[in-house]
């Protein structure tokens, strides 16, 4: 190893434990996963670019999952326990839970972040790819595959698409008067078609 490796790698060790690491990480994974999509992504190659170790993504937020959805979808929450939330209960109850988690988060930050993100997805094909892969294989399939529900890629799709077309309606366009009501009158509407996304008769 040459004198300004030594040196570099030894600034790297300095910064790895500081802010400005998480900011470098997260400014580092949104170039990859726009580049290279949430599949193409790797921890190894965010690193890199931001120049740390690699184990500081888990340090920091968890995996790829939590990096992404901070970086990328400026999610208030981290997916992983998400997941757990939405695992946690009845599997007859699983589309309840998934529309009362994830409005109750929106509606906390105004929407802003949902809305934020939608207007890149309309400008960016590639941050489109991103979100897609995020909800269907990050959080829907791994769900479905907990409940052991079969047809999973649909099924995964599916959820996706209700999440990101209620949040569209609710943040982004503002139809009303879907766009005001409170979230147990959004839960008992909508709940029940999830419900069938994950468990029901899909012919």
């Amino acid at each position: 190893m040459t004198r300004v490796e030594q040196v570099n790698q030894k600034r790297r060790g300095r910064r790895a434990a500081g802010e400005d690491t998480r900011a470098a990480l997260i400014a580092a994974a949104r170039e990859v996963f726009v580049e290279k999509g949430y599949d193409g992504a790797t921890v190894r190659a965010i690193a890199a670019k931001a120049g740390v170790d690699a184990a500081m993504v888990n340090h920091w937020f968890g995996g790829k999952e939590g990096l992404f959805g901070q970086a990328v979808l400026q999610l208030p929450f981290d997916p992983a326990e998400i997941l757990k939330r939405l695992v946690d209960g009845p599997v007859e109850e699983a589309g309840e839970r998934i529309i009362r988690n994830f409005v109750t988060i929106w509606d906390a930050t105004g929407g802003g972040t949902f809305a934020a993100l939608i207007r890149s997805v309309t400008s960016q094909q590639e941050v489109a790819n991103a979100l897609k892969s995020f909800f269907v294989n990050a959080i829907f399939k791994n769900l479905l595959t907990e409940i052991g529900a079969e047809q999973r890629e649909l099924r995964a799709t599916l959820c996706a698409t209700q999440m990101v077309g209620l949040g569209i309606v609710r943040y982004v366009v503002h139809f009303e008067p879907l766009a005001s009501v409170d979230v147990d009158t959004v839960v008992k509407a909508i709940a029940p078609n999830m419900q069938r996304y994950l468990t029901g008769d899909l012919d």
